[in-house]
Formats: C-alpha cells, structure tokens, sequence
C-alpha cells in the first residue's frame, strides 16, 4: 500500500475532490431552474406560438421537476437490474415525445432523458439507450419539421449536446469512485495503524512488567519461604520487590505518557485533516527541538484542545501554528481568524483546563482576543524543556 495515502496532502486532495462533487451540475436543484429555459426559447420566435403550446410546456416543466427529484434517488446500487433506474429517463424522454408536435423545445428533456441516464445506468447502456432516444427524436424532427434541413439542424445540436452531457457525467461518476477508493484507502491505513499501535502496547506491556512480575512472585515466594528462620534476609526481599514494584510503575507511567501522545507532529497532521473537513486552511511553522516527552504531551494536549475550540466554536477561515525558541524559551502560538472571545470567556473550562497543564510544567499562557478579530494563544515554557545533551556531542 502507498506511503502516499496518509500524507497530509492525500488528505486534502480528498477533501478538494469532494468540493468538486458537492458542486456537481447535476447535484443541484438549481440546474433544473436554469436550463428548463430552453423548453421556451423556441416559442419566444415562433409567431405560431399559442396558449395551448405554452400551457403543455409549462405543465411538461413541472412533471419533470418531480421526476428529477425522484431521478436523484436512483442511483445504479438502488436499482433493481436495469428498467426500474431507468423509469425516470425513459418518462422524461416521453415528456420531451408528446411536447415536440407543440413545441421544438421538448427537446431539452431528451437532453435530461440521457442526463439521468448516465447517472443510472452504466456507461454501454447508457450510450445505447441515448442512441435509441435520439434516434427515434431525429425521427419525429423529421415528421414535424417543415423542411428536412430544420429537422436535421435540431437533431444535430440535440445530438452533440446529449454527447458532452453523458460525457460530463461518464467523468463525474470517476470522480466519485476516485473518492470512494481514497477514503477506503484511508480507512485502511488507519484500522493498520490501529492494530500495530496495540501490537506495540502489548509487546511494550509484555516487556515492561513481564520481567518485573516474575521477579516480585520470585522474591515474595523466597520472602515467604524466610520470614520464619531469617527474618532480616525476608525484610531485604521485601525492601527489593518495593524497589522493583516503584520501577515497574516508573517504567510504566513512561510508557502511558508515550501512548497518550505521539508527538507534535503527528497531532498537527491530525488537526490538519479535521481542519480541512471543516474548510479552515491550516499554516505550520514547526522547527524539530529536542523536547522531553513529557513537556511535549502537554504542548500536544493544549493544542488538540484549542483545535477543538477553533472547530467548534471560532467560524475561522485559516488557522496558523507556530513553534520556536525566543529568548531561551520554548514558545507554541496557536493564532485564528475567528469571530474571537470576551475576556469573560478567556476564563472558560477549557482554557483554563490549558493553564493548569502548562502551570504543571512550568509554562505561561497569554490570549489575546477581541470579538471579530479572531484569537491568538501563545505558550511559553521559559525553562526544563529541552532534553539534555548527549556526551560528547551538543
């Protein structure tokens, strides 16, 4: 499987890609309303125009629009085999059928006719059933029309117009199965990373108090075994499986602290994939620093908690992120283009849960906000947070 797939920029080409379907032609009601026109054009330059031509156009209108409601809904995974997704398109055709003795402009439903078919069927029997449709419209052009010339003009711009439609659909429909594999892909990668992250938890488990155990029940056996005739080695078993159990547990809440967090790194291409589904742009300036791990999964919890706070409550267009040294200090600025807090809320859970965490590790948090001009959060932690240097290198 690609490494390509859990990029950040998979991600949001993921999120472009379904953009571009949600603005989809045929996915809008509104495409009905404009291109319903051309039923009248015809009529607007026909002196033989009557109320009789306009009252079936009108009525042909709206029988379509409740067969393009009902034509969303039969996509070919609804269908059962063939003719039932094919109903709407066919009815539409009929409409476009008994409107051309009357008005020319019954055409634009044969259009529509071949519009649903593409949506519902696949693409050999949608083109066949589109050459059918047109095929038996050429032919009414040809009993209706005054002069073999008009009826073969509409035919020809019906013809080419009902092409570039199926086609537009034929590429919509690769769109949406390009969609579909990205997020199956994606689902993929993270139910992988899920079960290697408790592979990992079991064998660090395993490692971590496997050893620890085992030596504990050996030592309180052995302890058990002197209580009664030497009673000074029995209290130096228990002094070592209180040495041993205060390890084990050190060891542990190390291990936790690891699992509770994997880095700042890993968090900021989480906040960019949540970001990007709610269409906030997200700017990083990150710089690798050797931080503890401990000073890092606070950095990492406040700023998943202030991601969460821009995604429900800011109305924020961009998000920046910021990580750098500045005199001696570690600083993290978390900066949005929101609607901004009141100082009454500066003083909420949630930020107050932030300062309690920093406080713990000795760091600051200063805001700066006002309504409509968005909100700024930066952290500084002013000393212990760098890992100490390696000996014999910087």
């Amino acid at each position: 499987m690609s490494n390509a797939l859990i990029r950040p920029d998979s991600n949001e080409r993921l999120h472009q890609v379904e953009q571009a379907l949600d603005t989809h032609w045929f996915a809008r009601p509104s495409f009905v309303l404009i291109y319903l026109f051309f039923v009248f054009f015809p009529l607007l330059f026909s002196p033989r125009a009557d109320g009789l031509a306009w009252g079936l156009s009108l009525l042909a209108c709206v029988l379509f629009i409740l067969l393009f409601r009902f034509s969303t809904q039969a996509r070919p995974e609804n269908a059962v085999r063939g003719l039932p997704s094919a109903l709407p398109a066919l009815l539409s055709a009929g409409i476009g059928y008994a409107l051309i003795p009357f008005n020319p402009g019954g055409n634009t439903f044969l259009i529509y006719a071949v519009a649903m078919l593409g949506q519902t069927q696949p693409i050999r029997r949608a083109v066949l059933g589109a050459l059918l449709l047109l095929g038996l419209m050429s032919l009414q052009f040809l009993w209706v029309m005054p002069t073999l010339a008009i009826a073969g003009g509409y035919s020809l711009m019906v013809c080419i117009i009902s092409a570039m439609v199926l086609l537009g659909v034929y590429f919509a429909q690769l769109q949406e199965r390009q969609v579909a594999e990205l997020k199956r892909s994606r689902d993929e990668v993270q139910r992988l990373a899920q079960s290697a992250e408790r592979e990992r938890i079991a064998r660090d488990l395993h490692d971590l108090l496997g050893h620890s155990l085992s030596l504990i029940a050996l030592k309180s056996e052995l302890a058990g075994k002197l209580i009664e005739r030497d009673p000074q080695a029995a209290r130096q078993q228990i002094g070592e499986i209180e040495q041993v159990t205060r390890q084990a547990l050190k060891q542990v809440r190390e291990a936790v602290t690891g699992y509770r967090s994997d880095g700042l790194a890993a968090e900021v291409a989480q906040a960019r994939i949540n970001l990007l589904d709610a269409d906030i742009r997200l700017e990083q300036h990150l710089i690798p620093l050797p931080i503890k791990p401990e000073v890092e999964s606070t950095l990492t919890m406040v700023l998943r908690e202030a991601v969460t706070n821009v995604l429900r409550h800011a109305e924020a267009r961009s998000l920046e992120i910021e990580l750098k040294i500045r005199q001696g200090q570690l600083c993290l600025s978390i900066r949005d283009d929101g609607r901004g807090i009141t100082a009454k809320q500066t003083e909420g859970n949630g930020l107050r849960g932030i300062r309690e965490r920093l406080r713990a590790i000795g760091g600051r948090l200063s805001i700066d906000s006002s309504p409509g001009h968005g909100t700024r959060l930066d952290i500084a932690i002013a000393q212990n947070w760098q890992l100490p240097a390696p000996e014999g290198g910087q």
